[in-house]
């Protein structure tokens, strides 16, 4: 793609970067077959190359975000499968945040739009906030449809003249259900109450018991082989902090130490998608420094069990490579950062200790295949423990999740939800496994949704998780827990 970037602009280092992003895009096409909100709405400007040149125009012309181009950018998920599919490399990933920090600075958001964003970057990110938000979110849970439904009218596209072969019209004869079979559809509104709606939604019943642990804390293994720090998160431990106890179960068992640093806090991926760079920022400088003091202790891994962290803690050499103070060290953070699974795959778990005629749906989180490239280890770790697992059809496109998505856009993360499930109805399976909280959160309802590592946990000698100790009983109506 040709660029005209001035020289002066040029002397700005995340133009140089969005330009040279730019110019390794050829306008092939591929990405678009893989956007889910392309898939479901046939906008060219809902797709990564339809966003890519607003933000060639927003950017070479320095102009403020006007109110089409927060449209369109919003409703990018940030899935990145575009990334995945691309054959040139376009690293649409730095592109589109970088866009996302221009549209908050120079785009003035209605005021009510303003006060929800303002509300979930105070609130998201930290759990004794979060916590008491979901407490009273309780209360208000019944009006969720109600509100929600105002969010879900959408009408048949009619089919573009200039397309060839209706191609906005469903296909005749396949046999695919018809969620995922469906005539693309203008975008769902998007409007205050739908989003309140879609956040009462979302909020559970109920909490799980979280315990308060101190920090430092260090979960020695009987056999000490490694030391990891391990990310408490801040979602997370709030909805389910069973995953990270999962977690300290099953590398204790393998002989690694697991370490909570003091200091540690949210990881700044919520900030950093809504273009808040200075939040996201001095969110990531509070973990480096955490994180490296532990290191100065010996540390072999940062552990990250929630995926949308892990994407986001990989990149913290990239976000603040200009920093002088703060680049080597966020560079040594995101070489250290490991998803669970990574680190996992590298030790000796032993045999299972129990099996199980359970069929898993492995759904993988984009930021797991398309963010952070792991698509191997979860499968290979689940298979080797004894679960048949089985491959999502349409796996790479989006749940709907993506932070917050499922609220800032309610109407297309519920038809991808549905699309989603419908793709894992097809499987079969008895129980469905994921890597990250948002998944875990967008898809639960209709069948249980459990993180890998849960199962892991489980199936060399943990507790059952919550909720499917049903669907893991034996042939014979029980575990089978093996002999030593």
């Amino acid at each position: 793609m040709q660029t005209n970037f001035t020289g002066e602009q040029l002397q700005d280092p995340a133009i140089r970067t969005a330009d040279g992003i730019l110019r390794a895009c050829v306008h092939c096409g591929f990405c678009t077959a893989t956007c889910p909100t392309f898939v479901l709405l046939g906008d060219e400007r809902d797709s990564p190359r339809g966003r890519i040149y607003l933000i060639k125009d927003m950017l070479e012309k320095d102009r403020p975000a006007t109110a089409a181009d927060a449209l369109h950018i919003d409703r990018c998920l940030s899935c990145l499968a575009c990334m995945t599919t691309c054959p040139s490399g376009v690293h649409y990933m730095h592109l589109v945040d970088h866009a996302r920090a221009h549209i908050a600075r120079t785009y003035r958001r209605p005021p009510a739009d303003r006060l929800l964003r303002t509300v979930l970057a105070k609130v998201l990110p930290y759990p004794r906030r979060f916590g008491l938000a979901l407490r009273l979110a309780r209360l208000g849970r019944p009006l969720a449809g109600v509100l929600k439904a105002r969010g879900g009218r959408v009408r048949p596209r009619l089919a573009d003249p200039n397309r060839s072969d209706n191609e906005n019209l469903p296909m005749k004869g396949v046999t695919a259900p018809s969620a995922v079979n469906e005539a693309r559809t203008t975008a769902p509104r998007a409007d205050t109450l739908a989003r309140l709606g879609a956040m009462l939604e979302l909020a559970p019943a109920r909490l799980p018991s979280r315990r308060q642990r101190p920090r430092p804390a260090t979960f020695a293994a009987p056999q000490r082989g490694m030391r990891v720090a391990l990310l408490t998160g801040c979602a997370q431990s709030v909805l389910a902090p069973s995953i990270n106890e999962a977690t300290v179960r099953l590398l204790n068992r393998a002989g690694v130490d697991v370490v909570l640093p003091r200091g540690e806090g949210c990881c700044g991926a919520l900030v950093h998608h809504m273009g808040l760079e200075a939040d996201a920022h001095a969110a990531a400088k509070a973990n480096i420094v955490a994180w490296l003091g532990e290191a100065e202790r010996g540390l072999d891994a940062i552990v990250v069990t929630a995926s949308g962290c892990g994407t986001t803690i990989k990149d913290y050499g990239f976000m603040l490579r200009e920093d002088a103070a703060w680049a080597e060290r966020a560079a040594r953070v995101s070489e250290l950062a490991k998803d669970v699974t990574e680190v996992l795959a590298g030790l000796d778990l032993g045999p299972p200790a129990r099996r199980t005629d359970a069929v898993v749906a492995y759904h993988s989180a984009c930021s797991m295949q398309h963010g952070q490239q792991i698509r191997r280890e979860p499968k290979a770790l689940l298979t080797a423990a004894g679960f048949a697992v089985k491959d999502v059809p349409e796996g790479h496109l989006c749940c709907g999740s993506a932070g917050t998505y499922n609220i800032m856009q309610p109407g297309i993360a519920a038809r991808l939800k549905t699309r989603k499930l419908a793709n894992i109805a097809l499987t079969g399976a008895d129980i469905i496994a994921t890597g990250n909280i948002g998944c875990i959160t967008q898809l639960a309802g209709e069948r249980p949704v459990v993180h890998t590592v849960e199962l892991l946990d489980w199936a060399y000698g943990g507790p059952a998780p919550a909720g499917v100790a049903d669907q893991l009983q034996g042939a014979d109506g029980l575990a089978v827990i093996k002999p030593a």
